[in-house]
């Protein structure tokens, strides 16, 4: 169970995730019997956890609660915002509140996981408000890398309770969705208790630039690239790219193929909510580019972070069935490395000069602008907000301080401000300092295939201990009564050395094991575990000091 205590005359603020990290953003919001949950995000995995296909927050705090769980609301339809949806779902199966766009990515997941019927969705827009018992929530438009994106404001007895999801102030976005700032301005007018804002480049002293800006470039692009084929690659959640490169191909009589599951999605989402306006004749099958003359075509395409397997990466490597290079091909590159990516898409990147393509990318190019505001627009929100207590969030720590040495500029004293981790309850009454109100476990459970957190450290230790310096198998069948070796012992290396041209090597390990053996069986009280035990202990230190590595050592023995 939990240790938290928050008072019936008090507001629990806490994050599941999205605190001294990138992804993963779920924060709930608790006033007595109600709780309200702000996005449902994943995380990508780091190398460090090989094989994990994506990291979510620990729910249980929530499914001890699940009678207080009122709503799940989204603030945009990104992937460290509402990834984990059907997972969060599957543990906390409550209403889902979220706009068009988000609404839409939403129910493809939930249709994958055979789940739709099976959860109650609403779809809500800027103004809109969530009444419950005690609590409300208002959504406020703001401006991101992608439409419909929302900051949510609480309203507790206590106080208001603002969340602002990412964003930034695009004055002049290409959805013509501008900020709500009158909104912004009243709620803050009205009282904020306490800000959560978006920590990503609080980092950069900036505001910045608009979409509109890599519009330009992009119209201008299309203009000078007259010959060739234009392969332009980007987020298929990023629809201001997805339009800017659209719009460009039409007015420059270009057809439209698209690569890439996820792309594919978003261009039949994008045209069915009104983001996206493409004439049905001009889009092509991807079986229909070959009909189509070079200087004429546009293929729109994932992986702009290198995914091995995104359309852009197999034809980098020449294993995409439909996409050849060629020589004059121009690609683009409409988005900046994740942390982390970087090593992939210079690979791609790479790949691609090496087989004749004319490559742009990269901040001199203007071809990317971030979806997240810099510091100059991270004190504007504060300032709107004026908010009594103040909670970066979004970002790792270091994000966080220097968000938070921000706010104090913004006179924000220093102690009204809280930088948190993972699990612990901040609560508020609105009269005396917010205290912690104790913490709940939030490690990160693990998606490994259709495994949910059945993957821990002992099996990722072990994953990174075989990457590193592979496995030794030792094999033995022994009489333990007669203290007897019937047969082997044997080796045999996987990923550890090549036995073909180690058998000096592989020989001496035997009889190091060979002489093991015989000393544990005659221990007094010997077992089959002393045995195996002492094999993985005298083996490891004979091949560290021939090899200097340490691979796994897994024996395998017939007891007889």
């Amino acid at each position: 169970m939990s240790a938290v205590d928050i008072k019936p005359n008090e507001v629990g603020v806490y994050a599941l995730g999205g605190l001294g990290e990138i992804g993963k953003n779920t924060y709930g919001i608790e006033y007595q019997d109600e709780i309200i949950v702000v996005d449902a995000g994943i995380k990508f995995p780091e190398d460090s956890l090989l094989g994990i296909d994506y990291v979510i927050p620990d729910y249980s705090y929530l499914v001890e609660n699940i009678d207080k769980v009122k709503a799940l609301v989204i603030t945009h339809g990104h992937e460290d915002h509402i990834g984990a949806i059907a997972y969060f779902l599957q543990a906390v199966n409550v209403p889902v509140y979220a706009g068009p766009l988000a609404m839409a990515l939403i129910r493809n997941k939930l249709e994958e996981k055979q789940m739709l019927n099976r959860v109650e969705l609403h779809e809500i827009t800027d103004g809109s408000v969530i009444e419950f018992d005690k609590t409300s929530v208002e959504f406020i438009r703001t401006t991101h890398s992608i439409p419909d994106v929302f900051a949510v404001a609480v309203k507790t007895p206590v106080g208001t309770i603002v969340e602002t999801g990412d964003f930034k102030f695009d004055l002049t976005p290409t959805t013509k969705q501008k900020p709500n700032l009158w909104s912004m301005a009243r709620v803050g007018e009205e009282g904020v208790l306490l800000l959560m804002s978006d920590s990503t480049n609080a980092e950069r002293p900036e505001w910045t630039k608009s979409e509109a800006w890599v519009e330009k470039t992009v119209q201008k692009l299309f203009e000078q690239l007259k010959h060739g084929r234009i392969i332009f690659a980007t987020f298929a959640s990023n629809m201001n790219r997805i339009k800017m490169a659209t719009d460009a191909a039409i007015k420059h009589n270009r057809k439209i193929a698209v690569f890439g599951r996820s792309m594919e999605s978003a261009m039949a989402n994008g045209r069915a909510l009104g983001y996206l306006n493409i004439p049905d004749d001009a889009l092509i099958e991807q079986s229909q580019i070959k009909n189509i003359p070079d200087d004429e075509l546009l293929i729109l395409s994932t992986g702009s972070q290198g995914e091995s397997m995104a359309a852009l990466a197999r034809i980098a490597n020449g294993t995409h069935k439909q996409v050849r290079l060629k020589p004059n091909d121009n690609v683009i590159f409409s988005s900046s490395p994740i942390p982390g990516n970087t090593a992939s898409v210079n690979a791609v990147i790479n790949k691609l000069e090496e087989g004749g393509a004319n490559v742009i990318h990269g901040k001199l190019n203007n071809i990317h602008t971030s979806g997240h505001g810099g510091q100059e627009e991270q004190k504007l929100m504060i300032s709107l907000m004026k908010p009594e207590y103040f909670m970066p969030v979004h970002g790792e720590y270091r994000m966080l301080k220097v968000h938070a040495g921000l706010a104090e500029e913004l006179d924000v004293p220093k102690d009204h401000t809280f930088i948190l981790e993972n699990g612990d309850v901040l609560a508020l009454d609105g009269v005396n300092p917010p205290r912690i109100a104790g913490h709940f476990p939030a490690e990160d459970t693990y998606i490994d295939g259709s495994g949910i957190g059945d993957i821990g450290s002992i099996v990722l230790h072990d994953r990174l201990k075989l990457s590193q310096d592979g496995l030794v198998i030792v094999t033995a069948t022994i009489d333990l009564k007669k203290k007897e070796i019937l047969s082997g012992p044997d080796i045999l290396s996987r990923g550890f050395v090549y036995m073909r041209e180690s058998g000096d090597l592989i020989n001496d390990g035997r009889h190091v094991i060979f002489n093991t053996i015989r000393k544990a069986m005659a221990a007094k009280n010997a077992n089959e575990s002393d045995i195996r035990q002492a094999i993985i202990d005298d083996l490891s230190k004979y091949l560290h000091k021939e090899t200097a590595r340490k691979p796994m050592i897994l024996p395998m023995l017939i007891m007889i």
